[in-house]
């Protein structure tokens, strides 16, 4: 439990630390590893079927977190967020929200996740539409009350479909970074000052050389 922002960055904070530590010693033993079977993979190898997945997935909250609620009641993405959303999608890694609404919204992730989209869209502003597209498939919802957040059923879901990818959670709040990083997620809190406002795409993608 993190009682303070201060404490549930801290322990955040060294859960990153480590899981890029261990990333890069996998990394490098890989690399320097002799090939098997005596001589170069051939051309037609393939990798085995739980590593095809794209890894890593980033998850996000949405509220503050990629997006603002101005005091009018208008939506639009907060700074940074739409440019960083694209070079996640240029460098082909799959993102995802783990996000709060009613569960009275429907009876699935797609039905609640089709009426938050008209939410969102009903009141959104700026040059251009939130890219809900990104996401597919990846809109994790509760079904209950007892599923909200901090809860830790959203996350314990996006585990259990993720294989041995790396997962990553991005949110405004040392409250859920710090669940998140109890379910296995490697943390980031996003908009601190003096640090970037999301996880660099570079560490992201080197995060993606290991498995959990």
């Amino acid at each position: 439990m993190f009682t303070t922002p201060h404490k549930g960055w801290g322990r955040a904070g060294l859960m990153l630390g480590a899981a890029l530590a261990s990333t890069v010693l996998c990394a490098t033993a890989s690399a320097a590893a002799p090939p098997t079977g005596g001589g170069a993979p051939s051309q037609g190898a393939t990798r085995p079927a739980n590593t095809q997945r794209p890894c890593p997935v980033v998850y996000f909250d949405l509220g503050e977190t990629l997006v603002h609620t101005a005091e009018d009641g208008s939506t639009s993405y907060l700074s940074g967020a739409a440019g960083y959303l694209r070079a996640l999608r240029e460098h082909h890694i799959e993102v995802g929200l783990i996000t709060n609404v009613p569960p009275s919204w429907g009876a699935t992730d797609a039905e609640r996740a089709a009426r938050l989209r008209q939410e969102v869209d009903a009141t959104w502003r700026g040059p251009a539409p939130f890219a809900w597209r990104d996401f597919g498939d990846r809109i994790l919802t509760p079904r209950t009350e007892a599923e909200r957040k901090p809860a830790p059923a959203l996350w314990q879901r996006a585990m259990a479909a993720s294989g041995h990818c790396r997962l990553v959670y991005q949110a405004e709040t040392a409250e859920e970074v710090g669940a998140a990083a109890a379910q296995g997620f490697v943390p980031y809190q996003v908009g601190r000052p003096h640090r970037p406002e999301f996880l660099p795409v570079g560490l992201v993608e080197l995060l993606g050389r290991g498995v959990r």
